[in-house]
């Protein structure tokens, strides 16, 4: 015996297939965010780990905001920086030796990075340090300008340091600025170390893979902050590019498809060897697996480009 279905049954019937099919849709390619398990990041090759870099006093200085600081790791083992000075008690198999200390027998380090501060305060902090001695150099990793751009998140008029929500016209002074602020930031650095440093610049991560819809992360809409943002990561690849001993860590290219449309196979960013999501609860730190990543990016970054591989002083 048949349904019995009048036309009108039948249209509710297939409206009704329509909306439950475009709902796990939605909820599958853009709500949800799966967060995998396991390493995360590119691959950190052992060459680098082989033989002693240099027996020289080396001071491991971590400064700038929360993801320095290490906000949303689930540990503080797990923050990048811990994780580039030496592997925490259950590190993966494969970063096992892969750390500072392993290579420079006479690390230390200090991490005066505080979460939610801003360019601005990082200037106000770095120029009231006092120089270490003349036998230590520096090696310095840094993350700077996020929280001027993201805060305050839309919830009051944008300013200099806090300029969610600004127009491109509005934002263009406090993009100049941060540039000269920049490089103030990298010349009282290199005051503080008279034996010498290098300084790993960060650039910052685009938590909606590029497309620049505030409303993915729970943000209110913001027309300029794509191109605001934009013209910030411009700024740190200049003077990295334009000053001596200064080394851009590229978070940015490498976040790509890791944030609020890692689902979307469809978009150019999708990594098919990693759609997950490596932010935390509040959407503009790193989760766990997150600071894994960073911390490979880092790495490799000096593996790259520190002297100290070639002069064991």
């Amino acid at each position: 015996m048949g349904l019995g279905l009048n036309r009108r049954q039948i249209s509710l019937l297939i409206l009704a297939i329509c909306v439950l099919g475009g709902s796990l849709f939605y909820i599958r390619f853009f709500l949800a965010r799966p967060m995998g398990v396991g390493p995360a990041g590119p691959e950190v090759g052992l060459e680098g780990f082989q033989d002693v870099w240099s027996d020289r006093q080396v001071m491991l200085l971590g400064l700038g905001d929360s993801v320095t600081s290490g906000f949303g790791a689930d540990s503080p083992s797990h923050s990048y920086f811990q994780r580039i000075f030496q592997n925490p008690a259950d590190e993966f198999a494969e970063m096992q030796g892969k750390c500072l200390s392993s290579v420079l027998p006479n690390l230390r380090q200090t991490n005066l990075a505080i979460s939610g501060s801003t360019s601005i305060q990082h200037l106000d902090r770095i120029s009231s340090m006092k120089p270490f001695q003349k036998d230590t150099f520096g090696l310095v990793m840094i993350t700077t300008g996020g929280n001027d751009i993201i805060h305050n998140y839309g919830l009051s008029p944008p300013k200099e340091g806090a300029m969610y929500g600004a127009t491109w016209q509005e934002a263009q002074p406090w993009i100049d600025n941060f540039r000269q602020r920049l490089l103030q930031i990298i010349s009282a650095i290199k005051t503080l170390f008279p034996g010498g440093c290098e300084i790993y610049l960060a650039d910052i991560y685009d938590p909606t893979d590029g497309v620049g819809d505030a409303a993915s992360i729970m943000l209110k809409y913001w027309q300029d902050g794509l191109k605001i943002h934009t013209a910030y990561n411009a700024i740190i690849r200049e003077v990295c590019d334009s000053e001596a001993d200064v080394y851009c860590v590229p978070l940015h290219a490498n976040f790509l498809g890791h944030g609020s449309h890692c689902s979307q196979f469809w978009l150019d960013t999708y990594r098919h060897d990693d759609p997950t999501y490596w932010y935390y609860e509040n959407i503009e730190d790193p989760n766990d697996r997150g600071y894994d990543a960073i911390r490979r990016i880092f790495l490799r970054t000096i593996i790259e480009n520190s002297r100290l591989r070639s002069t064991a002083n």
